[in-house]
């Protein structure tokens, strides 16, 4: 007795504007320098104080806060 294999399918094609899309490639990470001014979703606008290399600590006037890099939520203005 013969079994047959099921055909191979090529690479699904996707329609530019179908929800099932594959995601767009992020693009590069914002580079920050101090006295950088930034804004983030919650916080508000602020100044970048200090830079490490995978954090960036902001002043927002009434409270600092340190963000891990990259941060989606910061932008630098």
């Amino acid at each position: 007795m013969v079994t047959m294999k099921a055909p191979r399918l090529a690479t699904p094609r996707r329609l530019p504007g179908s929800p099932f899309a594959a995601p767009a490639p992020a693009g590069p990470a914002e580079i920050f320098a101090v006295d950088d001014q930034v804004t983030h979703d919650k916080h508000g606008l602020g100044v970048v104080v200090s830079v490490d290399d995978d954090a960036v600590l902001v002043d927002f006037r009434s409270h600092q806060r340190r963000f891990p890099l990259p941060c989606a939520k910061l932008t630098k203005l």
